[in-house]
């Protein structure tokens, strides 16, 4: 899954470490390595018709538009690499919690609350996605994890709604 619990070491128990660290981001279907795949093998489709039209005046009119097929499909998986650097990190102490939003081009939102008034809510529909995660409190309310898939996103709020509820029930 496209998120992790983070767990504190033995020996920074007696900092203010928090209690409970979530990290979530979008999942990746193309790995760098099938990045470098994909325009290799676009390459060779696109050159292999252009072998029929070597030494011919065809060529040259040719070659700019399988270049510019090329660096289209470059742009835009590099643009989709650069959309998907979404990070979000939930914080939770025993008297507050934060939770951070690292954009993809470097704008950071960030929300607090306190969890012991914070409710995680899933609502199944009239949300922009199925199964929509949110956490409410402080007189707002908070999407987490949008970009999940709908098989994650209640298993997250099934993990999260626990994990607060143990926070809650140390105080």
């Amino acid at each position: 899954m496209p998120y992790e619990w983070v767990q504190a070491d033995k020996s920074d128990a007696q900092r203010n470490r928090p209690k409970a660290e979530l990290h979530l981001w979008p999942y990746r279907s193309l790995p760098r390595r099938g990045f470098v795949w994909i325009m290799g093998m676009g390459f060779g489709m696109m050159a292999l018709p252009l072998l029929a039209f070597l030494g011919t005046v065809a060529l040259w009119g040719l070659l700019p538009f399988g270049l510019a097929a090329l660096g289209a499909l470059w742009f835009f998986i590099e643009k989709s690499y650069k959309d998907g650097e979404i990070l979000e990190e939930l914080r939770i102490w025993s008297d507050h919690m934060t939770l951070t939003r690292h954009g993809p081009r470097g704008e950071v939102q960030k929300w607090e609350g306190n969890p012991y008034w914070v409710t995680v809510q899933l609502h199944k529909s009239g949300g922009p996605v199925p199964d929509y995660v949110t956490l409410k409190g402080s007189g707002r309310e908070v999407e987490l994890g949008a970009f999940l898939s709908e098989d994650e996103r209640p298993a997250l709020h099934a993990e999260l709604s626990e994990r607060l509820m143990q926070i809650k029930s140390h105080q």
